[in-house]
């Protein structure tokens, strides 16, 4: 059967690309300003460090591969569902640690200290709300996550019989 892979479709796969680069390099390859890998290992140790990149990697390998078996193809109802949920559960996670602490102080008294350790010394370009500045990087990641969740959503509820033609044009 041949595969029509629509634009939509291949945006979102380099978004999960990058978001799969993100979870390799933060903790563990220096980007100058972008994060402080020595301050991570103070912070946690190598076996934490390694679970979260683990957990990290094999939950976008997850999405990716789902992605990659029903590309150009139909989605299975629960693939559908899996790719939208899945996402919007990471997406809650970097919600409840990072933005929400930094919009309305919910829970910012235990983050402050230890996030300016981890992430003091990284660029931001946002203003300090509530004792917390999310850096850059991880700004990047969320937008880049939530991106691809309103894509995923756009994949799942629009026909590509019917929009393919368009949608490929883009």
């Amino acid at each position: 059967m041949k595969r029509d892979i629509r634009f939509s479709e291949k945006v979102l796969l380099a978004g999960f690309s990058l978001i799969l680069l993100f979870m390799i390099m933060q903790d563990w390859i220096p980007l100058g300003s972008l994060n402080d890998v020595q301050a991570i290992a103070e912070d946690r140790s190598f076996n934490e460090i390694l679970i979260v990149t683990l957990v990290g990697v094999l939950q976008i390998l997850l999405l990716m591969g789902l992605l990659l078996v029903f590309i150009g193809k139909g989605y299975p109802i629960w693939v559908k569902f899996w790719l939208i949920i899945h996402q919007i559960c990471i997406f809650a996670g970097a919600l409840l640690d990072w933005w929400i602490p930094y919009f309305f102080g919910y829970g910012a008294e235990q983050r402050t200290e230890r996030y300016s350790q981890m992430f003091g010394d990284t660029h931001s370009f946002l203003p300090e709300l509530n004792g917390i500045i999310p850096n850059t990087f991880h700004t990047l990641f969320h937008i880049i996550l939530l991106f691809c969740i309103v894509l995923t959503i756009y994949i799942t509820f629009t026909n590509s019989r019917k929009i393919g033609k368009v949608d490929n044009a883009l």
